[in-house]
């Protein structure tokens, strides 16, 4: 190697050192203490969103929680109060302006204030676009675009008059690369992604950062209460089982820590878990070839028939495949967070 090239990969390498130390320095210039911070977390009774305020009353957060079940609400709230956190939980369905103004009036009449939401509500509707209706489409949309917009516009007024704020959107993988068989989920979680990164762009100048999240596979225990169509048995067997997989899905616990540390930073965004992250990269290198694998994947997908157009909820939806011992991790984790209603098996 001779002399020229040598330099010009030290000064590159020396150029690549300093940029990585800028953006750590800028990362923890950022940083605020969550201690005796106001957090909303919309879908907050069950799943990532209990895991997420599990993880948030770990670093001295308060806590409002909403979510449209009283009852899962309330379980909710009993266990983080158990554990010393402070709760308020409100019953609100998210997709319903009027009731997410409502929710946010009440949440700063108990607290004062909200410094943070994490905007986690989500559904999952899982079967081939044959079965697939424009009512999905739209019940997608409402929840994971028009129910994150609702609450972050009830909140912005105040976290602009602060000049500080945090918001968080929980998008998907599915939010940049479309996933067969999920095509409204996928479709919504790109809307809000684009509302998110454009709402961290005009946001800046108030001093309000939001973080897109990208989360792979969770072991949150979802599926238990995903909605399946078609084939709903294969369909759930398919999506618990890779659900479940260690390497292909990631710990719930993992992925909030995670979470947490973005939005205590102000990242403008977090890809969770690898097999994400090499989505990610590969669809933006390669879109076509990635389309194109997709619909190899999709030719291994359980076909249209079965209930049709009708949903089913994961938990009527078992078989011979799941649950088995391959889903044992994602069985634990709906017991574990609130997926399992008392009296369910």
């Amino acid at each position: 190697m001779n002399r020229v090239v040598r330099n010009a990969l030290l000064a590159a390498a020396a150029g690549a050192g300093a940029a990585l130390a800028g953006r750590e320095l800028l990362r923890w210039r950022r940083r605020i203490d969550l201690a005796g911070r106001v957090v909303l977390v919309t879908g907050g009774s069950r799943g990532l969103g209990l895991v997420l305020a599990r993880e948030l009353a770990a670093r001295g957060a308060r806590l409002v929680l909403c979510a449209r079940d009283a009852d899962e609400l309330d379980r909710a709230s009993k266990e983080l109060s158990g554990r010393g956190a402070r709760v308020v939980a409100i019953p609100c369905d998210v997709t319903d302006r009027e009731d997410v103004a409502r929710m946010v009036r009440l949440a700063r009449e108990a607290c004062g204030r909200i410094d943070a939401v994490i905007n986690n509500a989500g559904v999952i509707q899982a079967g081939p676009l044959e079965v697939t209706t424009l009512q999905d489409y739209e019940d997608a949309l409402k929840t994971h675009f028009w129910a994150p917009l609702y609450t972050t516009m009830e909140v912005l007024p105040e976290m602009r008059a602060r000049k500080s704020g945090r918001i968080v959107n929980i998008s998907s993988i599915g939010g940049a690369v479309s996933v067969p068989h999920l095509v409204p989920y996928s479709a919504s979680k790109f809307a809000l992604r684009g509302l998110s990164e454009g709402m961290r762009a005009e946001l800046l100048k108030d001093g309000i950062h939001v973080t897109t999240v990208l989360p792979g596979l969770m072991r949150t225990g979802s599926p238990r209460n995903a909605q399946f169509k078609g084939r709903h048995r294969a369909e759930y067997a398919w999506f618990s089982i890779g659900d479940s997989l260690p390497g292909l899905s990631i710990g719930a616990e993992a992925a909030a820590r995670a979470i947490v540390g973005a939005m205590e930073h102000g990242d403008p965004e977090l890809i969770v878990s690898l097999p994400a992250k090499v989505a990610a990269v590969f669809h933006g290198l390669f879109p076509g070839v990635t389309a194109d694998l997709l619909g190899a994947v999709n030719a291994l997908l359980p076909g249209p028939g079965g209930i049709g157009t009708r949903a089913a909820l994961g938990k009527d939806s078992t078989s011979r495949m799941s649950p088995s011992w391959i889903t044992a991790l994602t069985e634990a984790a709906a017991r574990r967070n609130n997926e399992v209603a008392p009296g369910e098996s």
